[in-house]
């Protein structure tokens, strides 16, 4: 595959004086691991559906990887080569990530949720090799679909099943051979191995139109990221992290996957997420800290407070993905004992900002927290000026974790010549240099040439004694262009109206061109795996309904 990474190069050397890249890859730390902590326990990877418990420490990992890597290159995969692995949170996708890694091939992780249309382009557009894939996961037949997108693929020379029945299975091809004792392993091991500015990672962004873009990253883009992150966490090897958080994602890959071999650390992960099973691993295995989004955090303070049954290991939940309500952080912070922290990131960027485990807890819930070191942002308008504290507009960021560019497609990098990113979003900036994200700037309403503060009127619907959850979109109007929708989820027993929420936001001092003029109300709000809420599938709703 020739990737054309070509937004590295033009930024390397300043990343490399300002030591930001330091041109490490994985497989550095993982060796590092074995040689000072063989014995020590790198990995619990536990199964909803069987309650199987897997764990390998560092010595196990490492050879496992290596076996697996040598599997590969017996199935013709070389420097170079895609290999997707459409996994749900098994140890099979953390080995498989560092098998790739030992041999230079590229990861493709794909959401367990994407079918024949979405594979279709993902698979061909990266040229992939090999898709592994599991026979079954939460009743669908993952292998068959695989065997039949094969048949439609040419390039596609093989197709790996975990827990398979036959000669495809990952375990005979893969994880049972000794394949690490041939005689040609070493070599294998040894010779391939990739440099930290080639493309190691390559993740699609799934999009709400046109075809998905795939976003390339390197070793340095992605630990230059981690490194920082981490040391704002205070995490060391001493931490175990719980990923429930799909791994597909850049959240669970960067922080679920590499930060813990980084640091030496312990990782649990978790296949299907049920927030009374994870409080459990919680409590069995220690976990000191984890990353998800809202709803993440919301049912797991559901849990404890149900339960009674606290978590005395946990330091900090880093939520990200949407706006943290204010009840929730300070009804999670109570449940929990652990800090409420709030960050924002993209798949092209990892974690962007943060808030810190040192501020005041309505940071979290007023902001996204402030820029990581190696990270620049900038608020603009539509000519590219800069806007003032407080005021709203496109949110820039240049960053050390940069992704490499779009794969085949550089006209869409949307990265100037000084390196500036254009994210997407609409934010500003407070007077302590914390970022507010107002929304995506697809996702604005503009009701009579007056922008609608989203991000803010969801956080006051989210306050409302009867809303369990709430989101705004636009829906068009002749006269005004747009006027705001509130699409709510009630609380179990309870009832609201358009004219109770109207004199809820009026209480609160709410401008009335803000006010929603429309509401629906539905049984749960259309989310992605990881409890992103799909405004584009509210829009699409509201279209049936007028």
């Amino acid at each position: 595959m020739n990737f054309d990474a070509v937004l590295i190069a033009p930024r390397r050397d300043e990343c490399i004086a300002r030591g930001h890249w330091r041109d490490r890859t994985i497989n550095d730390d993982l060796d590092e691991c074995v040689a000072h902590s063989p014995d020590k326990l790198a990995l619990t990877a536990f199964r909803m559906e069987s309650g199987e418990t897997t764990r390998f420490t560092y010595r196990e990992m490492a050879a496992m990887a290596e076996r697996i890597a040598v599997g590969l290159a017996r199935l013709g995969v070389e420097r170079g080569d895609v290999v997707s692995m459409q996994l749900p949170n098994w140890w099979q996708f953390t080995l498989t990530y560092l098998a790739c890694s030992r041999i230079g091939a590229v990861v493709n992780p794909l959401m367990h949720i994407f079918r024949e249309r979405e594979l279709s382009f993902m698979l061909g557009h990266s040229a992939s090799k090999v898709l592994i894939v599991p026979r079954m996961f939460r009743g669908f037949d993952f292998e068959r679909m695989a065997m039949e997108l094969q048949a439609r693929l040419r390039g596609l020379s093989h197709v790996v099943v975990v827990g398979g029945e036959g000669a495809n299975s990952f375990e005979a091809l893969l994880s049972e051979p000794a394949w690490e004792r041939e005689p040609d392993a070493r070599g294998i091991l040894t010779l391939q191995r990739p440099g930290a500015d080639e493309v190691t990672q390559l993740l699609y962004t799934s999009g709400t139109t046109g075809e998905p873009k795939g976003v390339m990253h390197t070793s340095n883009t992605l630990m230059s990221n981690i490194g920082p992150y981490a040391e704002a966490m205070r995490l060391s090897p001493d931490d175990t992290v719980l990923m429930a958080s799909p791994m597909a994602h850049q959240t669970g890959f960067m922080y679920g996957l590499m930060m813990p071999v980084m640091l030496g650390a312990s990782a649990v992960l978790q296949d299907v997420w049920e927030p009374r099973t994870a409080l459990a691993l919680m409590q069995r295995e220690r976990v000191s800290f984890t990353m998800a989004s809202t709803v993440f955090l919301t049912d797991l303070a559901n849990a404890v407070q149900e339960s009674g049954q606290p978590v005395p290991a946990l330091r900090a939940f880093l939520c990200a993905g949407a706006p943290i309500p204010g009840p929730l952080v300070e009804r999670a912070r109570a449940a929990l004992g652990a800090k409420i922290v709030s960050a924002w990131g993209m798949t092209e960027l990892g974690a962007v900002t943060l808030t810190r485990l040192d501020d005041e807890d309505e940071r979290s819930f007023t902001t996204d927290g402030a820029p990581l070191p190696g990270v620049d942002v900038r608020v603009v308008d539509a000519y590219e000026a800069p806007l003032p504290t407080g005021s709203a507009g496109r949110l820039l960021v240049r960053s050390c974790s940069g992704f490499g560019g779009y794969l085949h497609r550089a006209h869409l990098n949307s990265t100037d010549s000084q390196g500036w990113f254009d994210t997407g979003d609409l934010a500003y900036l407070d007077e302590r240099g914390y970022v507010r994200i107002t929304g995506r700037s697809k996702d604005v309403i503009i009701r009579g040439g007056e922008n609608i503060p989203v991000v803010e009127i969801e956080a006051l619907l989210y306050r409302h004694p009867a809303i369990a959850a709430a989101a705004l979109v636009a829906y068009p109007d002749e006269r005004l262009g747009e006027r705001a929708c509130a699409v709510v989820v009630t609380k179990p027993g309870e009832s609201i109206d358009l004219d109770a929420i109207a004199t809820f936001l009026k209480a609160h001092k709410v401008a009335m061109q803000y006010i929603p003029e429309r509401l629906l109300i539905r049984d749960s709000l259309p989310t992605t795996p990881a409890g992103k809420v799909q405004k584009f599938r509210l829009r699409e709703l509201l279209r049936e309904e007028t």
